[in-house]
């Protein structure tokens, strides 16, 4: 028996070596994991047949099944899939460490910051205590009030050198250290998900801004990059290096000469005269600083300079430190004396806030740096098959045209037009022969001509209005005038376009093509659909091709300026395509509540406010009172017009008038989206033939009541202010449309304009049909008969979508009509959005 067993345990034994052999366990040679690793390379899921067809052409796989060849191709794409999610999660290791580590250096600065105002402030007491004059004591001064450099000789490499030192200790101390009474940037956290950690200065000469965050690029790429300032900076025009000489250290001073763009037509231009130190410090950081220079050394050309007002550079400048295992950590502070002085009163908060240079300069250069990164690592996708390169040089070159010809320098051959200092409507002209060549010029028989202006508005946020202007150009542009500009592109012709019988369908598609990562900025294609009613102009464009930037529209986003720039362009969309810029910029003013009481000054240009009533009709809130001063912003409207010289007057009297058509439209727009236009306790009408938000919230609520048996609102009042304010902040999506062929919306509460992306004026254009989606539409259908019979339905969740493409969910949507009390007639259906949110 026992042998018996021992024989049994053997054959046992024998059978499973004989199964792994068959087909658990495979000893590959070189040469066959080097022949598997080519399919693989190729294709690393390979189908039966081609495992099979492996194995015939391959003779040294002859000897493995095509079930081993599966295996094996299975472990490799596990193997894969854990080599990258092991980089992956190295990198993102990295990333939290080195942020670790920027967050506790931040901290550590904080610290230090409340020790020197623990210091002050002990200091600031015992004086009070002692009421003895107070002594000058530098302990606790700022670094900013260090001996002036311009005392120093300039012109030879010792005095060159000395500034730079000095610049660099300032700039280092403003950098990392307590120089500045730096304070958090509204509306930027830090994190490690954030772009950066970002700071404004709270009391200190001229105004600054700084930054820290981590960058995925090598220090000498962002040094390259950040010192090609016009390639991030939309508002620097140029940079000239005068001189550059060795410091000694290693380092290079350099000798700078900048010009900045005046953002609106009612200031001038700004320039500065600067140096640039270049070095790299003991630790191993890099560092480039510059400051203003003044009293000594070689300026530019003062002819150049004459549109120019010079403006001062405290030390400011990039500190950047490599990271282990790749990427840096980079500081930037950005510290102005922009000479506030030389602009209307009206706009100087907008050259004294911290938080306009923070927007421009600032957090623009941590968000280009952080663009390049992504866009060489292939994180960013784009439309059309372009480059991200190519499209960033299509912002940047509209951009440019736009402040162009808000500008209109000499130097660039712009002269005004018979301005006798009472115009409205300012009309420059570059003629062709005066124009530079270069991809931004049309080749012209006559010239170029802008028509500009600026206003001011109240109480409308720049992004709301930006994002209208977008959204709806049949209600500014003119169509006619899209089709002459489509036109002059296409056969250079430039006849006067008059009133020709050409239509607007009302059909606007935009083609997205790509956007910033943070979306702060986006580049598209609009096309219009129009057609030409009559055969003799069969030359102007049915379709016309606009390329458009739009950008500034986050809400809050403070300090950010708002634009939409567009300019005609072929359809074909070349690399090479000729640009003419034209648009709108809305620069919000950052006030004082000291400034509600001022009076604004005459300004020529300020005329066309005269018409736009603006601030609250009613007096029962004093949030509304505050909103006056802290909701103030400069429109500025530039449109470029091709022109031939014999037909150049009649250009000029068509752009005066069109800018004032549109500027028109854009007052009438301002009314209906300001606050005052919007706040449930005005109770405007909603349009012609409406009742008031007063009298149909009323209705809402009372036909919910009446159909559902529950109350829509939950609030103790029943006056009809507070019964409207309670509908308008109510969390769900509430909008009304109305019953006639085609269903058009006529209301919507806070929440239903933000699920739309839209405004009220801007709600009157979207049918019904337009947000649902196919399930939506049929759900919608097949209760209808439901609703007019019963008065209410419940639609079941889904996908509905915002004027802007964006999809959105929702729990369930309540359908009910609403009566007007006074007739006893359905007056409309109203919808409400359950818990919906962005998808």
């Amino acid at each position: 028996m026992a042998m018996v067993a021992h024989h049994h345990r053997e054959s046992s034994s024998g059978s499973i070596n004989k199964h792994l052999d068959a087909g658990k366990y495979v000893r590959y040679t070189a040469e066959q994991v080097e022949a598997l690793e080519r399919v693989y390379a190729e294709c690393p899921k390979p189908s039966s047949l081609r495992r099979q067809q492996l194995i015939r052409e391959c003779p040294i796989l002859s000897n493995i099944e095509p079930k081993q060849i599966k295996v094996w191709f299975q472990n490799r794409r596990c193997r894969e899939k854990q080599r990258k999610e092991s980089t992956r999660l190295q990198s993102v290791n990295r990333k939290l460490n080195a942020m670790n580590k920027l967050l506790m250096e931040e901290n550590d600065r904080l610290q230090k910051q409340v020790s020197q105002l623990v210091c002050e402030n002990g200091y600031m007491r015992q004086q009070l205590h002692t009421a003895a004059p107070p002594t000058t004591d530098g302990s606790c001064e700022s670094a900013v009030t260090t001996p002036q450099h311009t005392l120093r000789d300039a012109s030879n490499p010792a005095g060159l050198l000395s500034i730079a030192e000095e610049t660099l200790a300032e700039f280092l101390s403003k950098a990392t250290g307590t120089a500045v009474d730096w304070v958090q940037m509204p509306g930027m956290k830090p994190g490690p998900g954030s772009v950066g950690i970002f700071a404004i200065s709270q009391s200190c000469t001229g105004v600054a801004a700084r930054a820290c965050g981590l960058v995925s690029l090598e220090p000498i790429k962002i040094a390259e990059i950040l010192k090609d300032r016009p390639s991030w900076f939309r508002e620097c025009r140029s940079t000239e290096v005068f001189t550059m000489c060795p410091a000694g250290n290693g380092g290079t001073i350099e000798l700078l000469y900048t010009q900045t763009y005046a953002p609106t037509t009612l200031a001038p231009a700004r320039d500065f005269w600067t140096l640039r130190y270049t070095t790299t410090l003991e630790n191993g950081s890099l560092v480039i600083c510059e400051r203003s220079l003044s009293g000594t050394g070689a300026g530019p050309n003062a002819a150049a300079a004459s549109q120019f007002v010079r403006a001062e550079m405290l030390p400011s400048g990039y500190l950047i430190r490599p990271c282990e295992g790749g990427g840096s950590i980079i500081h930037i502070v950005d510290h102005l004396n922009l000479e506030a002085w030389s602009v209307p009163e009206v706009l100087r908060p907008l050259y004294e806030s911290s938080k306009v240079v923070a927007q421009k300069m600032t957090i623009a250069a941590l968000r280009y740096i952080r663009q390049i990164a992504q866009e060489t690592s292939g994180e960013v996708v784009y439309g059309l098959g372009r480059q991200p390169a190519v499209l960033r040089t299509f912002s940047q070159r509209l951009s440019r045209g736009f402040n162009d010809a808000i500008n209109g320098f000499n130097d660039d051959g712009w002269s005004l037009l018979n301005c006798d200092g009472a115009e409205d409507v300012i009309i420059a002209i570059s003629s062709a022969k005066n124009m530079a060549a270069g991809s931004n010029t049309l080749s012209m028989v006559g010239g170029v001509l802008c028509a500009k202006a600026s206003m001011l508005l109240q109480n409308v946020p720049p992004a709301v209005m930006v994002r209208f202007l977008r959204e709806h150009r049949s209600e500014w542009a003119d169509f006619n005038v899209d089709a002459y500009l489509a036109a002059s592109l296409k056969t250079n012709t430039y006849a006067y376009p008059g009133m020709r019988p050409t239509r607007f369908t009302g059909s606007q598609i935009i083609m997205p093509l790509g956007h910033t990562i943070e979306q702060e900025e986006a580049l598209e294609v609009i096309r219009l659909e129009g057609h030409s009613v009559s055969h003799e102009d069969a030359y102007m464009p049915r379709d016309i091709h606009l390329l458009q930037m739009c950008s500034g529209v986050d809400e809050n986003a403070e300090g950010a300026s708002s634009e939409l720039v567009f300019a005609p362009i072929d359809e074909m969309f070349p690399d090479d395509a000729q640009l003419l810029p034209s648009g709108f910029r809305i620069i919000p003013l950052d006030s004082k509540p000291g400034d509600l009481q001022d009076s604004l000054p005459s300004h020529k240009t300020l005329d066309l406010t005269s018409s736009l009533e603006v601030g609250p009709t009613t007096s029962n809130s004093t949030k509304n009172a505050t909103a006056s001063y802290t909701a103030r912003s400069i429109l500025t409207i530039a449109f470029q017009f091709p022109f031939e010289s014999n037909l150049q007057d009649n250009v000029a009297t068509m752009a005066r008038q069109y800018v004032r058509t549109v500027v028109s439209s854009v007052q009438r727009v301002a009314m209906a989206i300001s606050p005052s236009g919007l706040s449930p306790t005005v109770g405007p009408k909603l349009s012609p033939g409406s009742p008031e938000a007063l009298t149909l919230a009323h209705w809402i609520c009372q036909s919910y009541s009446y159909h559902l048996g529950a109350e829509l609102l939950t609030t103790d009042s029943t006056s009809s202010e507070s019964v409207l304010k309670t509908l308008w902040h109510h969390q769900d999506a509430i909008l009304c449309c109305s019953l006639k062929a085609v269903p058009v919306f006529t209301f919507a509460n806070q929440a239903g304009l933000d699920m739309l992306e839209t405004t009220l004026v801007a709600l009157q254009d979207i049918t019904l049909d337009k947000i649902f989606d196919d399930s939506g539409r049929k759900a919608l259908f097949s209760e209808f008969a439901k609703i007019m019979q019963q008065g209410f339905a419940h639609l079941p969740g889904g996908i509905c979508m915002s004027t802007m493409g964006r999809h959105i969910s929702y729990e369930q949507a309540i359908v009910w009509k609403v009566f007007a009390a006074e007739e006893n007639a359905v007056h409309c259906l109203a919808f409400s959005f359950v818990n919906w949110s962005f998808v």
